[in-house]
């Protein structure tokens, strides 16, 4: 999994700083989420969740246990 993109105690984001942040972390995703948090008309975090998918063929074959 990525690491988090974190900045903590700097100055609050501007608005090109934290779109560049998302951009980011979409360019870098294949499914999932991109989720921003935002306080007081402030964004103050963002959050990013992959999943992994399978393939159906690969799932629905089980080995054999002899």
């Amino acid at each position: 999994m990525n690491e988090p993109f974190t900045i903590l105690g700097s100055r609050p984001l501007r608005h090109a700083d934290w779109l560049k942040i998302v951009s980011a972390q979409v360019d870098t995703l294949r499914y999932g989420a991109v989720e921003i948090i935002v306080h007081d008309s402030q964004v103050t975090q963002i959050e990013k969740t992959e999943r992994l998918r399978l393939d159906k063929a690969a799932t629905s074959t089980r080995p054999n246990r002899g």
